[in-house]
């Protein structure tokens, strides 16, 4: 009701919510469907995140727009202290009824950030990144006092932490989070008006990633499988698209990446913006990462029509249902991803199965009007849960 959400505001006409990203092109490519949503259902959106190239296109939404100088892949204190420095000054002017943190880092520091105010969070944590998928003793250290801020900061009152699957759900209960301080929404939602299936390519077996460039994601997996599969199926081509994440430990060099338009059957093609073109080249799409919370790329690739393969691990197996919409494998298995390209490759029919498959599981769990209308519904339900102590 307009009366109630302005005595939260403070303003006459809408809630005000506050995006917190680390990167604008993050908020773009991941965020942009819910946020559609809440500004259509009559918040007033805001976003605060490290600005590279991204304020046109998130003011031409009408959404206010707030830099903030992340600095991914740091530990640096002074860089911590100036983040969460600058996100209060943000809560100040603002003074959000509702903030919506999206991944780790923001989570974290946008949680130290809003202590000692009564405003409600939402701390969406999208596959746990690099400190939960690797082993080194640095990513060890650091997850467990991780682990230790986690349960202090989501035990909290008007906390939220938001999954996009129930392997993530159980990785924070782990870690000490409350089971009924989690909520899961499968993803930000796929456009399926402006997703629409498309024809496969003539030529030869063509499959397609899209990703940042990182070892996490699995692209050292998939070269390698794609050397392995061109031993007996010489005309086999890979279209990569994505480029090099250098804050993020894992990341490929520009170097390496470079190096693969060098082998035979590989394009690197850098980022690309026309996705629908990508599609129009690939008849598979693959994913060998090691963790996700819910892969965008993939859900796209449904949604235009395409066979999948995927490692069985959390969040690609919410997408890629096993002999269902594609075809699952073990993580970090080369030879298994290989067996797996040849046989789709080899089976026009089966993918044809399979891509119809895909694009129903998106169209009835995934669109962006669906995952809209249930973040919707999670915004209104955190503000009534401040206004109304008690009553969920």
């Amino acid at each position: 009701m307009p009366g109630e959400q302005a005595a939260v505001t403070g303003s006459a006409t809408a809630p005000r919510l506050l995006y917190v990203v680390t990167e604008d092109w993050a908020f773009l490519s991941h965020r942009l469907p819910m946020a559609r949503a809440a500004r259509d259902a009559g918040f007033e959106v805001h976003v605060a995140t490290r600005v590279s190239n991204g304020a046109a296109a998130i003011e031409a939404e009408r959404f206010a727009l707030h830099p903030i100088p992340f600095l991914r892949g740091s530990l640096s204190p002074i860089a911590t202290f100036s983040t969460i420095a600058a996100l209060r000054r943000v809560h100040r002017e603002v003074k959000p009824a509702l903030t919506h943190h999206v991944a780790l880092q923001a989570c974290v520091l946008g949680m130290l950030a809003t202590l000692g105010r009564p405003t409600p969070c939402i701390n969406a944590f999208i596959g746990l990144g690099y400190l939960f998928t690797s082993d080194s003793g640095k990513a060890r250290t650091v997850r467990a006092l991780v682990g230790m801020l986690l349960r202090y900061l989501i035990n909290r009152k008007n906390c939220i932490a938001l999954v996009q699957n129930s392997d993530d759900r159980a990785a924070l209960t782990s870690l000490g989070v409350a089971q009924t301080q989690i909520t899961l929404i499968p993803g930000s939602g796929v456009d399926i008006n402006r997703f629409t299936p498309i024809p496969e390519p003539d030529g030869a077996p063509t499959f397609g990633f899209v990703g940042r460039l990182l070892d996490d994601k699995g692209i050292r997996t998939l070269v390698a499988a794609h050397r392995l599969l061109r031993t007996h199926m010489p005309d086999a081509k890979l279209l990569i698209a994505g480029t090099p994440d250098p804050a993020n430990p894992a990341s490929v060099s520009q170097a390496e990446a470079k190096s693969w338009n060098e082998r035979p059957g590989i394009a690197w093609l850098g980022h690309v913006d026309d996705i629908a073109g990508f599609w129009a080249r690939a008849h598979i799409a693959v994913l060998p990462s090691r963790r996700e919370g819910l892969p965008l790329s993939l859900m796209e690739a449904a949604a235009f029509g395409r066979a999948m393969i995927a490692s069985n691990v959390p969040g690609c197996r919410e997408v890629v249902i096993h002999e269902e919409t594609g075809l699952l494998f073990p993580v970090d298995d080369a030879p298994a991803l290989a067996d797996a390209m040849a046989r789709l490759a080899a089976d026009p029919l089966l993918r044809a199965r399979y891509a119809a498959a895909a694009r129903k599981r998106v169209v009835e769990r995934f669109a962006a009007e669906i995952i809209g209308q249930q973040i919707v519904e999670l915004y209104r339900s955190a503000l009534n849960a401040t206004r109304h102590p008690g009553v969920a």
